[in-house]
């Protein structure tokens, strides 16, 4: 499964500087998702996590200095590095006192950017706290350190593959995945199993966590969509 710790959302509608971005950041082993204006980049996220967001300020739809006024108005905390080829001195106040951590003008090189990308995201660990790695979700316990999942105390033996399908539906926070997307994020894009394979591990799964497995009150099933996990 891709490291949070690892991901970029690149928000630029310019495909060119976002084919060179990206790229780059991709050479550098960052998992880079890609957005073309603000308002995509406001869905993607408040689905998902990352470690930092690139974001130019010229954006369609909402803006990027909107874009953060938003973010830190519902308390999201990621850091952001924001382009723009407007240099003017009270843009770059604007868009620190937002919450940006840096404002980088346009035309900029590749080693700046990525030398001000790798600062901004050691800055954030030495002050982020190291998150909680134990979940407990109900009767559940998850421990991602170890890898190891307990019911009501008791450990319960599961395979790797069985895992990172658990933490998968976890990890969405109650939001319904389809088997596509599972598969994508467990077994990922190389993959040539069929969609049936989710179901069987689903079923698994439930023989394993569920008190009864034919009544699952945990890893339940969407029909037509997919699967989702309640606490």
């Amino acid at each position: 499964m891709t490291d949070a710790r690892k991901k970029i959302l690149l928000v630029e509608d310019d495909e060119s500087i976002t084919l060179g971005l990206s790229m780059n950041l991709e050479a550098e082993g960052y998992d880079v998702a890609i957005a073309a204006d603000g308002e995509s980049a406001l869905d993607a996220l408040a689905k998902d996590a990352f470690a930092l967001v690139v974001l130019d300020v010229m954006l369609p739809k909402v803006n990027g200095f909107e874009v953060v006024r938003r973010l830190r108005g519902v308390g999201n905390r990621v850091p952001v590095v924001m382009l723009s080829a407007r240099g003017a001195e009270i843009d770059k106040v604007m868009g620190l006192e937002l919450g940006a951590e840096d404002y980088i003008t346009k035309p900029f090189s590749l080693a700046e950017f990525l030398a001000r990308v790798k600062a901004v995201l050691r800055r954030d660990a030495i002050a982020r706290p190291e998150p909680d790695r134990k979940l407990a979700l109900g009767p559940l316990q998850i421990n991602m350190d170890t890898r190891e999942v307990s019911r009501e105390g008791t450990l319960v033996e599961l395979t790797a593959t069985e895992f990172d399908l658990l933490l998968c539906l976890v990890e969405a926070t109650g939001r319904v995945l389809s088997r596509d997307e599972i598969l994508g994020k467990v077994w990922g894009p190389g993959h040539h199993g069929t969609l049936r394979t989710i179901d069987n591990f689903v079923l698994q799964l439930r023989s394993k966590l569920e008190e009864d497995p034919t009544a699952p009150r945990h890893i339940l099933t969407v029909r037509g969509v997919g699967y989702r996990f309640q606490p």
